[in-house]
């Protein structure tokens, strides 16, 4: 076994970064936070109970957040969504968490030793404890892993722990064929956790901050039946912040400093006050009055504040695509239809019309600037390598929409599309509607707006034509991407299948390629290839957030992958 401490960062998480530039705007700075908490040490003098048995201390004000949208799940294991992800990581601590520059740094693991072969973690766990006064321990771990992959609880992000992770026995077990038990993790004793994987995985520390990795208290969690996580009596912290005003689905709830968290010094603010506001209007005047902190702009409103000194563009890593639905729509089957609609699509016009906030139109299945390759290069820095099958051009779109057609013996198509029913997706998706029926006779699109949870479960569950969707990287490689078009994978929402894609991820994930840095990156290309040559999606825009952040607020890290705003290490000036 070789020593390694595991406060040294992790190469692969070096390139999230890249995105907090060239989004159109201005960029947001990495913020010195240890300059940050000198400048604003915590105020203890002000306790508060919150929870079963934590004591709460205040720090200097509550920084107030605009959401787009509400929290869809406080379960670590079942959450599946932006919002949540950030909310959860609020309150909770995995077993590493991310500096500023994106890079895996000591959590709950104060340090871990790596087999000589790359495929045994021995985690060691720092004294932390649960804001209900229990000791964090390695079993904790264990307990949430096994949920994670248990088939009866059927985790959307199981397979963060089989394909992407590549945990011993996960596929298995997730496939049935195993009990959770014979997971490769253990609880050697409290504060030693050991991990075994099928192969070494160069990003994995970076999933370590992941939520779905976060530990579990099982005895609290038996406890809450099928309450947990769904108010504060509910849910236990182990991290800066606690909950303490929450019920589902709501528009405001609150998070409070954290007094017994293991590095409280470090957290100045005295809590955290969220606000969901979908109206972006209405959001910007709550910003002005001093209702918000922190909130975003879009359309229009760029263009009223993007002078303003508190105006800024930051990368959030999303991209937007459209999802076919190729299993359920035969005219959706046909790849003449789908070239015919990716061709009709004007992503320059809807960035630079329409969201205004920095986003960058995109024609590759994996975007810009979150994962950077061997030789330290963007893996799509070249935007115009699928020029020939995703571009605007009306006329090949015109000429591919005529022979699917006629392959189809039809003349007209009635196509439904489903949306959120958040502000900046219906804009998009009115242009959509637009530019397809302009440019393509005989075609209708009705869009379906839904609440953001009801249009996944709808996409999840395969009831769609077209979606509207989006999707964050997870970790800085390309495959948190292109692992979520292998046959039968949960995110699949057009449940395509090719076998030859399934054998190149198969390559790059279990094979020789897995420890072949160069060649492995050369056969992503080839399988991102592939996703584009059939319009397995529509690409459209990688997401830039146009945001006004109050003078007042400083250290607040932005991050395209995995957790996109952590407070640690905020400070709001009185």
């Amino acid at each position: 076994m070789r020593k390694t401490k595991a406060a040294l960062a992790i190469l692969t998480a070096s390139a999230m970064v890249l995105s907090l530039v060239g989004c159109g705007g201005s960029s947001a700075p990495a913020t010195d936070t240890a300059a940050a908490t000198e400048a604003a040490p915590a105020d203890s003098s002000a306790p508060a109970d919150s929870g079963e048995g934590a004591e709460v201390v205040a720090g200097t004000s509550d920084l107030n957040i605009m959401l787009e949208t509400p929290v869809q799940s406080l379960d670590p294991q079942q959450a599946t969504d932006g919002t949540s992800f950030e909310v959860i990581a609020d309150y909770t601590d995995g077993l590493m968490q991310m500096d500023a520059d994106g890079q895996a740094v000591p959590a709950i693991a104060e340090s871990y030793d790596l087999s000589d072969d790359g495929t045994t973690y021995t985690f060691h766990l720092r004294d932390a404890q649960w804001s209900n006064g229990e000791p964090v321990t390695a079993a904790d771990f264990v307990f949430a892993w096994q949920r994670a992959v248990d088939p009866a609880v059927a985790s959307e992000y199981a397979y963060m722990l089989s394909d992407i992770g590549q945990v011993k026995n996960a596929e298995a077990i997730i496939a049935g064929d195993m009990d959770k038990s014979e997971l490769g993790v253990t609880a050697v004793d409290d504060k030693t956790l050991e991990v075994q994987l099928n192969v070494p995985v160069s990003y994995f520390l970076s999933l370590m901050y992941f939520p779905t990795f976060y530990p579990v208290n099982q005895a609290f969690f038996e406890s809450c039946g099928d309450t947990f996580a769904t108010s504060p009596e509910t849910t236990l912290s182990n991290g800066a912040f606690i909950l303490d005003s929450y019920e589902p689905a709501a528009t405001a709830f609150h998070l409070t400093k954290n007094a017994d968290y293991w590095d409280a010094d470090r957290v100045s603010l005295a809590g955290l006050n969220y606000q969901v506001i979908q109206d972006s209007q209405q959001a910007l005047m709550s910003y002005q009055t001093g209702d918000l902190d922190l909130t975003l702009v879009n359309g229009e409103q760029v263009d009223q504040v993007q002078d303003d000194p508190e105006f800024t563009t930051i990368g959030a890593g999303y991209l937007w695509y459209v999802s076919p639905n190729m299993d359920a729509v035969p005219e959706l089957a046909n790849l003449n239809v789908r070239m015919a609609l990716t061709h009709a699509i004007d992503r320059e016009a809807i960035t630079m019309d329409v969201l205004k906030d920095g986003s960058a139109p995109t024609f590759t299945a994996v975007p810009m600037q979150f994962a950077a390759g061997p030789d330290g290069s963007d893996f799509s820095e070249d935007q115009e390598k699928f020029a020939d099958v995703c571009s605007f051009d009306a006329a090949k779109a015109a000429d591919y929409w005529a022979k699917g057609l006629e392959e189809l013996g039809i003349s007209q198509l009635n196509l439904d599309m489903v949306v959120d029913a958040d502000d900046a997706p219906q804009k998009v998706a009115q242009v959509l509607k637009e530019q397809w029926e302009t440019t393509l006779p005989g075609l209708t699109v009705n869009l379906t707006v839904e609440p953001k949870k009801q249009r996944v479960e709808d996409m999840q569950n395969g009831n769609f034509q077209l979606g509207l969707t989006r999707w964050g990287p997870d970790y800085a490689d390309p495959m948190t991407y292109l692992g979520m078009w292998i046959t039968d994978n949960s995110n699949n929402y057009g449940l395509w299948s090719n076998a030859d894609y399934d054998a190149i991820i198969a390559e790059c994930t279990t094979g020789d390629l897995c420890t072949d840095a160069e060649g492995r990156w050369a056969r992503l290309y080839d399988a991102e290839k592939i996703v584009m040559d059939e319009a397995v999606i529509f690409p459209l825009y990688t997401q830039c957030n146009a945001e006004m952040m109050s003078s007042k607020v400083t250290g607040v890290e932005f991050h395209p992958v995995a957790l996109n705003r952590v407070y640690k290490n905020t400070v709001k000036a009185d």
